[in-house]
């Protein structure tokens, strides 16, 4: 799996380590890397909605799950996820059978713009195409 900016001007606006692992801001997308053997419950989803909240209060973005690592998501916090109408898409990049299988079954929770990619550029080639451009 590559793995870096898909452009030298990509820039870390803030970068926050939770428990879970971290989550990187960027001006229009996020992108969280959690920890080998740790649980996504929807408690520690609320962290990442708040952060979300914080950064993205009137604007569209996007959220790109890097999946380095492998850990246990329960799949009912994308019925939460999906209310945030300012989530515009939902990317996960791993090279893992195993979460290409995971992602069949997380998507038909969310209902939103969702994609598997094997590569991290490509990822955030296709969340800034899908993501508005903030004024």
């Amino acid at each position: 799996m590559k793995i870096g900016g898909a452009n030298k001007k990509t820039v870390v606006v803030r970068e926050y380590q939770l428990d879970i692992g971290k989550v990187q801001v960027y001006k229009k997308y996020m992108v969280g890397i959690f920890n080998e053997g740790a649980t996504i419950t929807l408690e520690r989803a609320y962290q990442i909605i708040g952060i979300a909240e914080i950064h993205f209060k009137d604007r569209d973005f996007g959220f790109i799950s890097l999946r380095k690592n492998s850990y246990a998501i329960d799949p009912i916090i994308y019925t939460y996820v999906r209310e945030m109408e300012n989530l515009k898409a939902f990317a996960i990049v791993s090279v893992k059978q195993m979460d290409m299988h995971n992602f069949k079954i997380e998507k038909m929770f969310f209902k939103k713009p969702m994609k598997f990619f094997i590569d991290y550029n490509n990822a955030v080639a296709w969340v800034n195409r899908r993501v508005k451009t903030p004024k």
